[in-house]
């Protein structure tokens, strides 16, 4: 009988992590793969579609609180040209990833890279996000996302786990 209560415990383990490893591919997919495409290629729409029209954005190094239309507002043409020379890309690394019954929390740093295409000059930087994400009609969207410059820099970054 112990035995077999044994099984039966690894069993629905085992149940668990794969449905929360097909939940995080799911995100993976729905949100974090078409975020990077969107941040790296300064793609606004593609940018507002992987978050929820009920978003809560908190820049917590300017200590600000934003909605969804004043943080994704469009980017004036004055300001596109101003950074227009440069080329940005991120990369993010999960510590914590949380997901069940369409509700997700997950955590880790992110690392960003500016290049000026002209001058050639590189800007890195590191920080800290934690997200909570819900499903919306079947796909996952982001609807809080906090991050913040604190404790975050190369070393804990790489110590991170990959997305995948």
């Amino acid at each position: 009988m112990k035995y077999c209560f044994s099984l039966l415990c690894l069993c629905f383990c085992g149940i668990s992590f794969s449905q929360s490893d097909s939940l995080q591919k799911q995100i993976n997919e729905q949100v974090w793969k078409p975020f990077i495409k969107a941040f790296n290629n300064s793609d606004n729409a593609g940018f507002r579609k992987v978050h929820s029209l009920e978003l809560i954005r908190v820049i917590q190094d300017d200590n600000q609180v934003l909605g969804y239309e004043e943080y994704l507002k469009p980017v004036p043409d004055s300001i596109k040209a101003k950074w227009g020379n440069w080329k940005n890309h991120i990369e993010l690394r999960f510590l914590q990833r949380i997901a069940s019954n369409g509700k997700a929390f997950e955590t880790g740093y992110y690392k960003t890279t500016s290049a000026n295409i002209t001058t050639e000059q590189t800007r890195v930087s590191f920080g800290k996000f934690h997200v909570l994400l819900r499903t919306e009609n079947g796909t996952w969207k982001i609807l809080m996302d906090q991050d913040a410059k604190e404790d975050a820099d190369e070393n804990r970054f790489l110590q991170a786990k990959a997305m995948e």
